[in-house]
């Protein structure tokens, strides 16, 4: 099992919803509202008059087979709207309940 970590521009949340759909990735919690800033590029999202930008972050806990399509589909996405803003990360799940 592994933790299924994205944070993307929230104008990006219906494609990653479609997303997770499509990849068979059925539950995950949503955080509607954060803010970040890029590690090098891009521009802030902070919800400021300055940075009015929001991001949305999802975490799921995924089954290893469905990690790599995932990404894969992911990296596509980032490839196609490299200007909104989107970073995902993997993580070991050590135990679930």
């Amino acid at each position: 099992m592994k933790a299924l970590f994205i944070s993307y521009n929230q104008a990006m949340t219906e494609r990653i919803e479609a997303l997770l759909d499509e990849q068979g990735i059925r539950g995950y919690t949503l955080f509607p509202l954060t803010h970040g800033r890029g590690s090098y590029t891009g521009e802030p999202h902070m919800g400021s008059h300055t940075w009015p930008a929001m991001n949305t972050t999802v975490i799921a806990m995924v089954e290893d087979s469905k990690i790599a399509p995932a990404m894969e589909a992911l990296r596509a996405i980032d490839r196609d709207t490299q200007l909104q803003g989107m970073r995902a990360f993997v993580w070991n799940v050590e135990e679930e309940m």
